[in-house]
C-alpha cells in the first residue's frame, strides 16, 4: 500500500520512526505548505517530495494520504484528498467542528473511501491486554472508569529546546490555541469508547487557567482550555471521568472499577505498559482492595521503539491497519464512524468552556472487534 503525507513537521519523524514496523507501507513522497521544510525532511530521510499538495494528490500511485498538518488545516486538506480519490488516514482532530468532521465521513461514504483519525493507541499492546481481560471478567462487573491525561505545566518546560530528528521545533502556538483535550483527550477516549462501546452524553467543565502562557507570540484564541474535566456516560451504562490538562502534574493513569476489583494501567503513552489487577478481598464482614498487585501478562510483546522520550508509541499502526483493511475488504478498526463518534466527544469537552451544559451525542458506530492476536 504506497502512502504519501502532508505536513512535514515536529509530528512527521515519529511516523517516520515507525515505518519499519509495516514493510506493507511504502512512502512515495511528502509535501508540506513551507518548500523549505517538505526539502529539509525529503533529504533527512531519503524520501521524494513533492512541489506541492496538488502534485501529490494527482500521483496515481498514492492510495493513502497521512494529514499531518496543523489542526486547523485538517478538514481542508482531508477533503481535497477524498476528492482526489485518495483514503485518508488524518492526525487528531478529524477536523476541529463536528460540523466539518461529519462531512468528511459523508464524502467518504459517497467516494468509496476510508478516512480514519489518530490516535491509534487503542490497537497498542497495552489496550489490547486491557479489553481483552474486560471481555474476561477478570474485576467482574465494570461500573466506573477513571482516566487521566494531564501532562505537567507545559508552558513552564524548555519547550523552545523541543527538536524533531528532523530538525522541525515543536510548534507550541498551535499546540496552546488548539488546547490540550482536542490534541490528548483522544488518547483515552479511543479506549474507552473500543471497550464501552458508543457514549451516550456527556457532562463537562473546562476552563483556561494559565492566561498568559507564552510572551513571543499572541495566541488566537487567548482562552483555549488548559483543563477540562468531563463524565461521559456510554450507552452500555459504564460511566468514565476524564481529565485532562497541562496544568496538573503529569498523570496518564488509568483505573477501570468493577465489582470484583480494579484494572489499572499506568500510562497509555506506553503500548507495552504493564497491566495490572487488584483484587476484591472479603474477611468477615468486610470488603478491603487486595494492596498487592498482580500483572495480567500482554497478549504481545510490544516492538522496540526508537524514539526518545517518555512515549513509546507506534504511530504508524492506524495506518497500518487501514491498508489491511482495503486490501482484505473489510470495515477498519478505526473506521470513520469511531473516528467521527471520538472526535464529538473531545470536541463537546472542549466547548463546555462556552456551552456549560450536558451535551447529548449525535453520532454512534457499529461494535468494535479485537485485533487477530488479542482475540
Amino acid at each position: 500500500m504506497k502512502i504519501a503525507i502532508v505536513g512535514c513537521g515536529f509530528v512527521a519523524d515519529y511516523y517516520l520512526s515507525t515505518l519499519s514496523f509495516h514493510p506493507q507501507l511504502e512512502l512515495v513522497g511528502v509535501t508540506d505548505k513551507l518548500p523549505d521544510r517538505a526539502q529539509k525532511f525529503s533529504q533527512f530521510h531519503s524520501v521524494p517530495a513533492y512541489d506541492s499538495l496538488d502534485a501529490l494528490l494527482a500521483d496515481s500511485q498514492v492510495d493513502i494520504v497521512l494529514n499531518l498538518t496543523n489542526p486547523r488545516s485538517h478538514f481542508e486538506v482531508s477533503k481535497a484528498a477524498l476528492e482526489a480519490g485518495k483514503h485518508v488516514y488524518s492526525e487528531k482532530p478529524l477536523a476541529m467542528a463536528i460540523e466539518d468532521a461529519k462531512a468528511l465521513v459523508a464524502l467518504a461514504t459517497e467516494q468509496g473511501l476510508h478516512i480514519s483519525s489518530a490516535p491509534c493507541s487503542a490497537l497498542s499492546e497495552t489496550a489490547q491486554t486491557v479489553w481483552k481481560a474486560l471481555r474476561e471478567n477478570i474485576v467482574g462487573k465494570v461500573y466506573l472508569v477513571y482516566a487521566e491525561m494531564d501532562d505537567g505545566l507545559v508552558h513552564k518546560m524548555p519547550y523552545q529546546q523541543w527538536i524533531s530528528t528532523s530538525g522541525v521545533s515543536w510548534p507550541y502556538q498551535d499546540e496552546f490555541e488548539v488546547g490540550c483535550t482536542l490534541e490528548h483527550a483522544g488518547y483515552y477516549v479511543n479506549w474507552l469508547t473500543m471497550f464501552f462501546g458508543p457514549a451516550q452524553s456527556v457532562t463537562a467543565f473546562s476552563a483556561c487557567l494559565v492566561k498568559d502562557k507564552v510572551s513571543d507570540v499572541v495566541l488566537e484564541p487567548a482562552d483555549t482550555p488548559d483543563f477540562s474535566v468531563a463524565c461521559i456516560q456510554f450507552q452500555s451504562g459504564v460511566v468514565a471521568r476524564l481529565t485532562c490538562s497541562i496544568v496538573a502534574t503529569h498523570d496518564h493513569q488509568l483505573r477501570i472499577f468493577g465489582e470484583d476489583g480494579v484494572l489499572s494501567v499506568h500510562d497509555c503513552w506506553n503500548y507495552g505498559d504493564p497491566v495490572q489487577v487488584q483484587r476484591m478481598l472479603r474477611i468477615r464482614r468486610k470488603v478491603l482492595m487486595n494492596p498487592i498487585k498482580q500483572k495480567v501478562p500482554l497478549v504481545r510483546q510490544p516492538p522496540k521503539f526508537k524514539t526518545r522520550g517518555a512515549q513509546k508509541m507506534d504511530f504508524c499502526r492506524g495506518v497500518a491497519e487501514m491498508a489491511e483493511a482495503i486490501a482484505e475488504n473489510r470495515p477498519s478498526r478505526m473506521a470513520a464512524d469511531v473516528s467521527l463518534h471520538n472526535n464529538e466527544l473531545a470536541i463537546a469537552i472542549q466547548n463546555s468552556l462556552s456551552t456549560g451544559a450536558p451535551y447529548q451525542l449525535t453520532t454512534t458506530f457499529e461494535p468494535l472487534v479485537p485485533t487477530e492476536w488479542a482475540k
